[in-house]
């Protein structure tokens, strides 16, 4: 379990990183979107909104292929992801392969760090 959890943790580190810099330094070519994914992209890019997603994403990455707060991690990465989704179900199904394995992945670190989480499943805690 260790040895997928490493795995798991390094690919979706590299994702996240490699994408979250690609927000903002455009090494990577990416083909306009069509439909109303692309005008919600525009939309979404021209306002400035994804400049804190692409800094979670950096930030998350980083985390984990260091190896350091990992779930602090994966708690920045969640709602990131769960907008990833969001968008490939609804606006872009042709990337939901893609979105399904990224959370296969972060489902596995979460398994392999589970412990860390415990607090937060408490039915009832003292005050």
């Amino acid at each position: 379990m260790k040895i997928a959890v490493l795995i798991a943790r390094i690919l979706l580190g590299l994702e996240f990183l490699i994408f979250g810099l690609n927000g903002f330094f455009h090494f990577l070519p990416m083909p306009p979107t069509p439909g109303a994914a692309g005008e919600y992209l525009g939309v979404l890019f021209t306002a400035h909104m994804l400049v804190l997603p692409f800094l979670l994403q950096t930030v998350g990455g980083l985390l984990l292929l260091v190896n350091r707060f990992v779930p602090l991690a994966l708690i920045l990465l969640g709602p990131v992801l769960v907008k990833i989704l969001e968008f490939h179900i609804l606006l872009a199904p042709a990337g939901l392969p893609m979105a399904l394995i990224t959370l296969l992945l972060w489902l596995v670190i979460f398994f392999g760090v589970r412990r860390a989480f415990s607090g937060v499943f408490a039915a009832k805690t003292e005050v």
